[in-house]
């Protein structure tokens, strides 16, 4: 792992709306010098030597130059572990380990897809003890953020004997890590899919114990429905998250992180005012670093080596596949993880 600084490093960049993201040289004066995150503005003072990063749903739409109000050219890449080159700050010195994610990189300042990145250093996390650069990766964004939703859950105290839980997108990157997670912990798992025939094999050897098909959620929502599940996790928003809703026993809670199906929620107030259900709004991009430690600390005791294998550990790809990968997941065609390594071709 090289920790100096050359002239000139590749990168895949965005360059215009509709079209695929392509591996250019970039100089370290491309880089940039300030950040702005919550409207603060400060120095990205810690310069990175890239070792990883991975492919999320805003990485899928940034690399084929679909996400809205994207400023052209952008660096992807919104999780990346590496090692320092140097941090003007001082908090940081040449070698140390680290991991970063969210934060706006790879969609408002230059990601992770680079063999070099600046970042701010209240953005990064010490990589935590034990952990290689290869399975931060393969954890990433999507497993760090399947942790704060379960996290969630043992915060309004859903436990495993009192009901299965529902988790949606199942074969993606949030939706496995979390069915490992709530299996590790006990929970029973029930595991939804758009492939549900052809995948279900692969769900349950990540931990679940039922799997649905998930057009079975799709159709027009019941304000309540029969009380199936104790909680749950939701990637998808719209018509599935309202009919998850309506199918959750009294005091359960379901967390919200995404809006893969829509960002409509066409439910009522029944599910919360007649049976007292939470739904807990997962917002992972400005977290505080004392809860993303809490999370990786999760992570790392219920997240074993031999499951992200099967999640797709392996999978390591270069910057060139980046932008077919993502058209892939933005059609529902990945099954796992992809971590990318930007010194591959």
């Amino acid at each position: 792992m090289r920790i100096t600084s050359v002239n000139r490093f590749r990168a895949l960049v965005s360059g215009a709306k509709k079209t695929p993201a392509a591996v250019q040289n970039l100089e370290r004066s491309d880089l940039p010098v300030n950040c702005t995150a919550r409207g603060q503005e400060g120095p990205c003072s810690v310069n990175v030597a890239v070792k990883y990063s991975t492919i999320n749903y805003k990485d899928a739409l940034v690399a084929t130059g679909n996400y809205a109000g994207l400023k052209f050219p952008m660096v992807g890449g919104i999780d990346l572990t590496g090692t320092v080159i140097s941090d003007a700050s001082g908090k940081f010195k040449e070698g140390d380990e680290i991991v970063v994610n969210s934060f706006g990189i790879g969609t408002d300042h230059f990601g992770g897809y680079a063999e070099e990145a600046m970042v701010r250093p209240e953005w990064v996390i010490p990589m935590p003890a034990g952990m290689s650069h290869l399975t931060a990766a393969r954890i990433g964004t999507a497993g760090y953020t399947a942790a704060l939703c379960v996290q969630a859950l043992l915060e309004k105290k859903v436990t495993p004997d009192q009901g299965p839980i529902v988790v949606s997108g199942a074969t993606g990157g949030v939706g496995s890590v979390s069915v490992v997670l709530l299996s590790q912990m006990g929970y029973e798992v029930t595991a939804l899919s758009g492939k549900a025939e052809a995948e279900g094999e692969f769900l349950k050897s990540l931990g679940a114990t039922t799997v649905l098909d998930r057009k079975d959620f799709e159709g027009k929502p019941r304000a309540l429905n029969k009380e199936l599940f104790a909680g749950g996790i939701d990637v998808a928003g719209g018509e599935i998250l309202a009919n998850i809703l309506s199918m959750i026993k009294k005091y359960g809670t379901v967390s919200a992180c995404g809006l893969a199906s829509s960002m409509n929620l066409p439910t009522s107030v029944a599910p919360f005012i007649l049976r007292g259900v939470t739904l807990a709004g997962i917002e992972c991009v400005y977290l505080p670093l004392d809860r993303r430690v809490s999370a990786y600390n999760l992570l790392s005791e219920y997240c074993p080596a031999d499951k992200l294998d099967l999640i797709g550990a392996n999978d390591i790809i270069g910057l060139s596949a980046v932008p077919d990968i993502g058209k892939a997941m933005l059609a529902g065609q990945i099954k796992g993880r992809y971590v990318v390594d930007p010194s591959m071709e």
